[in-house]
C-alpha cells in the first residue's frame, strides 16, 4: 500500500494517490476507496486496475481537512492501510478506520 500527496501552489487543496499492490489485493477484480468525503458509497470512488494487477486512485481534498477511509474488494472484502497518518476507532464492525490528514 502506499500513499502520496502533492500539495497544490495554486490552490489550498492536496492531491492525495491511493495505490494497492497485487499481493495486497489478491484476486479482486475491482475495489473501491471509501470514506467519509463520499458519504460511505461504496461505489462512488472505483479505484484503478493497472496492467501488472495493482490499483490505484488520487483525489483531491482542500486543506485542512481529515478523512476516514477505507478500501473495499468486490468480495466484500476491507483492505487495512498501515500507511494512513492515524487510526480512529469505528464503533460500526468493531474496528478502526484510517485517517488522512491534509
Amino acid at each position: 500500500m502506499s500513499i502520496s500527496k502533492n500539495f497544490l501552489k495554486t490552490r489550498a487543496s492536496c492531491k492525495v494517490k491511493f495505490q494497492l499492490s497485487p499481493e495486497e489485493v489478491k484476486d479482486a477484480s475491482a475495489v473501491y476507496l471509501v470514506g467519509d468525503f463520499n458519504n460511505w458509497d461504496l461505489a462512488a470512488n472505483p479505484m484503478t486496475r493497472r496492467k501488472d494487477g495493482s490499483f490505484s486512485l488520487e483525489l483531491e481534498f482542500p486543506l485542512g481537512h481529515d478523512h476516514q477511509f477505507r478500501y473495499l474488494t468486490d468480495s466484500g472484502i476491507w483492505l487495512n492501510d498501515p500507511e494512513a497518518d492515524a487510526y480512529v476507532p469505528c464503533s460500526y464492525a468493531n474496528t478502526e478506520n484510517f485517517l488522512i490528514k491534509v
